[in-house]
């Protein structure tokens, strides 16, 4: 018969009514009536798989109401599993012919209930009657056993007509190698809260339902359990299995874990461990190549975007909007003062430099500016040995380092990819765990694999401790009270491709030695930080989307010691990765950007290595280095913030080495004197967003607030995980002075290098340049502050400032065509051997109570005297080399008070050029000179990477931004 004889439309009308059996036999006739039997997937096939009575529909209990890629693939994959306790070789029994005959003994049907025309009356007696392999079927009703039932044989019990109609109330001790148990409920009975229970055979659970009881398994017994409710606290227990599946099941209203894994697994192994195995992997396959529903939605969350699935931030730019911003900073800067990007509680203030003099040029130099720049006699400087670094240019979003993909990652990480591999222990897959307190427990050596679940409204999603190890992938964790996922004592693993999100504590808590492998999840919108590492808790973090969390993106305190590589942490509501109480951890390689407090804040004994990372577009300062932070701040492009580039407290001790710090709206870096407790004391309008929303008074902020760094709340004395002091820093040279080396400080909104400090200082070999205020402005400087060998080129004012009873040395820099004078110092200290050429003002002006020697400088002035000494200066001014600045001048080079005298002028030149070809900087060329990096050595870098509790810091603007503290710099 042919396919074509009737219309297509009429075959499936007629094919619809075949049982499954006929509809097989169809696809055996030829390829036409294959496909012909195929194209019925959303009609027959459909009806066929959801009358099954052993299953449910193939996306239960997470989503029902999607339709599965396949109505009829799915039906093959139940049949194929509903079979597995069949496949038990050793119990097949061979006819008295040849072995190559043999066949399964006979099944027997017992029937137990009500019957008409007989069976047994209770399940027991059935039981005792029934041979290997039998099946019995339960009629509606209530079957209760007031003693142990034990299960000597392989057995297959099944409940007739819908589920809920038969119920059993007892507990089964499974003593035979297989059993199936389909279509049942189980509560418990009087005697035990466990229904069933084995420790070497392997068990089969289809469609049943558990309320209030317990199901226990022990190596190297197994259980397959699928389209499964266990519901009123109903939970199972793993203890030592080899291996476990539980697919497609709903846990819900318990009191405890409602999966527990517990014990390494044995090594005995019963007959079907390698049918799970290979089951397992079925499913893994199946899910990762299938692309799950759950990854298909996280695909549509783009990382750029203002909504990720959720309500959008308020107040969050796009990249768009932020380079729309960026084009006028430089020339409008002043004409915003601020007021148009200021954040909900930010008082309007304007820059305003404490080091700038209220007119560009004085009156003493009035009489210079008649000289016309195009007959300047220009010297050259372009050849200093900083050139290197004046080519740096703001990057655009082209240049952030994009997110690799789980098989990229798998592939670089051998161990990660061996992990992903495994199939060992209990594999849950697919479930729906909600609304009790835990999802999945394991702990003492336990293992378990975790694939494609939803975790939602439990205390906590899964709790990993004890040397248990996991691998955790493609699943959704949301709306848990405390943590999503928590790792301490030693746990480790695998968590991939999660998307865990409104969770009321961290997203990922790590802590007591952890040290899992965490790659390209989606960890946003939660009520607090987005993963928390502490006490001594490690930790591989790589590839993955932190975004809008309401505290910190990584939170790394307690000498937590995580690697923090290539992720990108945006849009969130505090800082993107905050480094406090001892805490340590290789940054490296982030995308760090449009968070609402710093990009990077490192306080109170935080030691980190930031490194390679791009920190842009914050709305407040890009990196926060607090009271008693420290840390190498290394090759990091920080750019494009709304604040500081780097805010830096002076007891604080950091390395800022090689970074590009540029196009900020204030300083490029500002260092600040103030403690930040002295911000937090009656500055209600600049409490965090999160204090004000849960009505947080200052003074409870400063007791501790509710600030909890304790699992589910209770307390716990973190003392036992803090090493020793000696012991954090045996293996690191100390550090007494902060160190900034090496860096570009360009094109920000104010002064490129604001020193406001009661601590020592060292600035050398870095480019400051183009910056709309100062280049560098010392306002304060209790002990020394060197700059040396440093660039200060082309910045719209004055190129060094430096404010009385300041306490600095200038050498070997040169302060090149800025828009002022080259040198404004009121302080005290040394001028030495300095290059200060073609300055629109004054070259070195000196004036007020300053007590210096200016020595040996080069200097050339546009516009004004080359050395200007004013007032009552102290000091000496001697072997200076001044150039003319104007063919026509007839100004003496040098001016002095002639009433002073406490400043000795000695061995002073003027040097006027023979020809314009032979004038330039020679011999030494121009300064600075290309020099190697400073002292810093391997040995000087953090050895071991970390967190004490801690109350909430928070600094604020007074009037004069950044006067005392940084713009907001809270660590929440």
């Amino acid at each position: 018969m042919e396919v074509g004889s009737l219309p297509v439309e009429l075959w499936r009308l007629i094919l619809a009514y075949l049982p499954l059996p006929d509809l097989g036999r169809c696809c055996l006739v030829c390829r036409a009536w294959r496909e012909l039997i195929l194209s019925l997937d959303s009609t027959r096939w459909r009806q066929l798989c959801l009358g099954c009575p052993e299953c449910r529909h193939p996306n239960w209990p997470r989503r029902p109401h999607l339709p599965p890629v396949s109505w009829r693939e799915a039906l093959h994959q139940h049949a194929l599993a509903s079979r597995t306790w069949t496949q038990n070789g050793s119990d097949l029994h061979s006819s008295a012919c040849l072995h190559l005959f043999r066949r399964r003994k006979d099944r027997r049907v017992w029937h137990v209930g009500t019957v008409a025309g007989g069976g047994y009356e209770t399940l027991r007696g059935a039981l005792a009657a029934a041979g290997p392999y039998d099946k019995l079927v339960l009629h509606a009703g209530v079957y209760e056993e007031q003693a142990e039932v034990s299960l000597k044989v392989p057995v297959e019990i099944v409940g007739m007509g819908k589920l809920g109609d038969v119920s059993l109330l007892v507990s089964f001790d499974q003593q035979c190698p297989t059993a199936r148990l389909c279509n049942l409920v189980f509560m418990p009975a009087w005697f035990s809260p466990v229904v069933y229970k084995t420790s070497s055979g392997h068990v089969q659970l289809d469609n049943c339902n558990f309320e209030g009881c317990q199901i226990h398994i022990r190596g190297p017994g197994t259980c397959q359990a699928r389209f499964c409710s266990f519901a009123q606290g109903s939970s199972a227990h793993f203890l030592g299995v080899a291996i476990s599946l539980m697919d497609s099941c709903e846990f819900s209203g318990g009191d405890s874990a409602s999966v527990t894994v517990e014990g390494a697994p044995v090594s005995e192994r019963n007959w079907a461990f390698k049918h799970l195995v290979a089951l397992a992997k079925t499913f893994t396959m199946m899910t990762s190549n299938g692309s799950t529903e759950l990854s298909n939605q996280s695909g549509k969350d783009s990382m750029g975007a203002g909504s990720h699935g959720n309500k959008p931030l308020e107040g969050v730019n796009t990249m768009e909007d932020w380079s729309k911003q960026e084009v006028d900073w430089e020339t409008n800067w002043a004409k915003q003062k601020c007021r148009d990007s200021l954040l909900p509680g930010q008082d309007g203030t304007m820059i305003e430099e404490d080091g700038m003099e209220t007119s560009s040029v004085s009156s003493e130099e009035d009489d210079e500016q008649d000289g016309v720049k195009s007959t300047c006699l220009k010297l050259s400087y372009d050849q200093h040995g900083l050139a290197h670094l004046s080519k740096a240019d703001m990057p655009d979003s082209s240049a952030f380092p994009a997110l690799l993909s789980l098989s990229a990652e798998l592939q670089r990480d051998a161990e990660a990819r061996d992990l992903a591999a495994s199939v060992q222990g209990c594999l849950l897959r697919r479930c729906l765990l909600r609304d009790g307190k835990g999802g999945v427990h394991l702990c003492n050596h336990g293992q378990a694999r975790l694939e494609a679940n939803v975790f939602r409204g439990l205390n906590y999603a899964v709790r990993c401790i004890q040397n248990a190890k996991m691998v955790m992938l493609r699943n959704e964790v949301c709306g848990c009270k405390a943590s999503g996922v928590f790792l301490r004592l030693s746990a480790q693993g695998l968590i991939a491709e999660n998307n865990i999100h409104s969770n009321g504590e961290a997203g990922l808590d790590i802590r007591k030695g952890a040290n899992p492998i965490i790659l390209c999840n989606r960890i946003h919108s939660g009520l607090r930080s987005g993963i928390v590492v502490l006490g001594n808790g490690r930790g591989s973090i790589r590839s993955n989307q932190i975004y809008g969390n309401k505290e910190a993106g990584v939170y790394i305190l307690f000498n937590g010691n995580p690697v923090v590589s290539g992720n990108h942490i945006f849009q969130g509501l505090a800082a993107g990765i905050a480094v406090n109480e001892n805490g340590r951890g290789l940054i490296t390689e982030n995308v760090i950007r449009q968070n609402q407090w710093g990009g990077a804040d490192i306080r109170r004994g935080g030691d980190p290595v930031l490194r390679n990372n791009f920190i842009c577009y914050g709305y407040s300062d890009g990196v926060v280095v607090g009271e008693r932070g420290r840390g190498l701040i290394d090759g990091n492009h920080i750019y494009g913030n709304r604040g500081c580039g780097v805010w830096v407290m002076s007891s604080s001790l950091p390395q800022l080495i090689g970074n590009h710090i540029t196009h900020n709206r204030m300083y490029g870096l500002a260092v600040f004197c103030r403690k930040d407790t002295d911000s937090a004391v009656g500055r209600e309008g600049y409490r965090s967003l999160q204090e004000r929303e849960r009505g947080i008074g200052v003074g409870e902020r400063d007791r501790g607030g509710p600030e909890n760094f304790n699992e589910e709340g209770e307390l716990m004395a973190w003392e036992s995980d803090i090493d020793s002091e000696d012991e954090r820093f045996s293996s690191r040279r100390p550090i007494t002075v902060a160190l900034v080396e090496n860096n570009c400080i360009s094109h920000n909104g104010a002064v490129g290098v604001y020193v406001k400090s009661s601590e020592p200082l060292n600035v050398v070999a870095n480019m400051v340049k183009n910056n709309t205020a100062a280049g560098v402005s010392v306002i304060q400087s209790a002990q020394l502050t060197r700059l040396v060998g440093n660039c200060v080129l082309c910045n719209g004012w004055t190129g060094v400032t430096v404010d009385g009873e300041c306490r600095v040395e200038l050498r070997g820099n040169g302060v090149y065509g800025n828009n002022c004078h080259g040198v404004c110092f009121r302080g005290d200290g040394l001028i030495v051997e300095n290059d200060v050429v073609g300055n629109n003002a004054v070259g070195i002006r000196v004036m007020d109570n300053a007590d210096v020697k200016v020595l040996r400088n080069r200097v050339q002035a546009l516009r004004g005297y080359g050395i200007s000494v004013k007032e009552r200066v102290r000091g000496v001014v001697q072997e200076n080399l001044v150039y003319q600045g104007h063919p026509t001048s007839t100004k003496t080079p040098i001016r002095t008070n002639t009433q002073n005298l406490e400043c000795v002028v000695l061995n002073n030149s003027l040097l006027t050029p023979r020809s314009q070809a032979l004038w330039a900087l020679e011999n030494p060329p121009p300064r600075p000179h290309s020099s190697n990096p400073s002292s810093v050595t391997p040995s000087t870098l953090p050895a071991h990477l970390a967190i004490t509790m801690t109350n909430r810091i928070t600094a604020s603007v007074e009037s004069g931004c950044h006067n005392n503290g940084s713009i907001f710099c809270s660590i929440l």
